[in-house]
């Protein structure tokens, strides 16, 4: 087990971690989340070791980590996968670690098994891709079998089915009664992942609970509800239920309404009494994201602005109306909506309108010129434009007699020209 008791750290007149408190118990996995700056990264050092606290403890079983005995059989750590000799093969620079800690070399066969790079031992690790080398510092954590495992990102560079892997092999080593510390900035993964949530902001501790208490303490659950959209006189009686009956009743831009305060079966009964028939009734909770921007919308420190491209604007041409400006853009908290996805006919997603002709891939053919007095078309700055038919070769012309040229052997290819 983790332990941090009133640990803080600063440099110099920067607080990096303030008075933090927690415990990271074995057999689950216990994300470690926070904004940029917030000090995960400092934490995991003074677990490690790495740095010293200005004041507070750390400890690992109730030692801490420098008075570990062999602590690498211990502790397994991954905090920066390029802390890597480039020129080192991957199996020699497991085989160093292994020889400093009395760990068999068979083991480290073992583990390049067990992270997929067997094939790749005896590349250089300088040559290895982002996701590798991630592989390559998961194998060294794992080498000595510790009991207490910490991973900084480790999904960084991985490929879906690497961070899956990622993810059976985090829940695999919990369910064996092991500690296991990760922290990650993907919170559609810590979601599926983790069973308990240690968040931070600013140095401070914000929350210490499971994923599930975390999400329903930070979001409010409402029931989606959808009534015929041919009778809206249906919508407005149901909204006066249930509005009567002490919910809280929002309507959504796709007809549909949010009603929050009042339980599924309550809104069904209050439909059936209002002789309302229903098209949906569905309950829905904050994704783990929301919950979380909401819980640390109070501690970034690093926002984006919005981009003015002073200089770099088009003139708008004649008759054209700027854009409308989008509600709250620019405001802490903005997130710009999904895109409206395009319309399909016929199973074909992207398909042209029926009857219109298309072009060379399928691609809709080149509408005609606009009637005279009708606005012209603008081009669009990020089109690709459409492949042209291969040009016919134009036809040798008749060498003089003075200076014969050789005919070219329109067989060969280029490369071999």
């Amino acid at each position: 087990m983790i332990e941090a008791v009133g640990l803080t750290k600063r440099y110099g007149a920067k607080t990096a971690v303030y008075n933090l408190s927690f415990q990271v118990r074995p057999g689950a996995v216990t994300g470690f989340l926070g904004p940029n700056g917030s000090g995960k990264s400092t934490t995991m050092r003074m677990i490690l070791g790495l740095d010293n606290p200005t004041s507070g403890q750390v400890t690992i079983g109730g030692y801490p980590y420098r008075k570990l005995p062999n602590a690498a059989r211990q502790v397994g750590a991954l905090l920066d996968a390029k802390a890597v000799h480039g020129g080192r093969h991957a199996r020699n620079h497991l085989l160093s670690l292994a020889q400093l800690s009395g760990i068999p070399a068979r083991r480290v066969d073992e583990v390049l098994g067990v992270v997929g790079l067997q094939d790749v031992a005896k590349k250089r690790s300088k040559g290895f891709s982002l996701g590798m080398g991630q592989r390559l510092g998961i194998a060294a954590a794992l080498l000595g079998d510790p009991q207490v495992l910490l991973f900084d990102e480790p999904v960084n560079g991985l490929d879906p089915e690497g961070i899956l892997w990622v993810r059976n092999l985090m829940k695999a080593l919990a369910a064996e009664g092991r500690t296991v510390f990760v922290s990650s900035h993907l919170m559609s993964e810590m979601a599926l992942t983790a069973d308990h949530l240690i968040v931070i902001g600013r140095g401070q501790l914000l929350s210490d609970m499971s994923v599930k208490d975390f999400i329903s303490a930070n979001s409010a659950d409402f029931a989606r509800v959808r009534t015929p959209d041919t009778e809206p006189q249906q919508r407005e009686k149901l909204t006066a239920a249930l509005t009567e009956a002490g919910g809280q009743v929002l309507p959504e831009q796709d007809g549909a309404l949010r009603v929050t305060g009042l339980p599924l079966p309550r809104i069904s009964d209050l439909a059936h009494d209002a002789d309302v028939r229903l098209w949906e009734l569905s309950p829905h909770q904050a994704s783990l994201e929301e919950a979380y921007m909401r819980m640390t919308q109070g501690a970034v420190d690093y926002r984006s602005s919005i981009d003015q491209k002073a200089g770099l604007q088009q003139p708008l041409p004649p008759g054209a109306q700027p854009p409308m400006p989008v509600p709250g853009q620019g405001q802490p908290g903005w997130y710009a909506p999904p895109a409206p996805q395009a319309p399909q006919q016929g199973g074909q997603p992207f398909a042209p309108p029926q009857g219109q002709p298309t072009g060379p891939y399928g691609a809709p053919a080149p509408a005609a010129a606009p009637a005279p007095g009708q606005p012209q078309p603008q081009p669009n700055p990020y089109a690709q434009a459409a492949p042209q038919a291969p040009a016919q070769p134009a036809a040798p012309a008749t060498p003089a007699p003075s200076a014969p040229a050789p005919a070219a052997d329109l067989t060969k290819s280029e490369d071999a020209r």
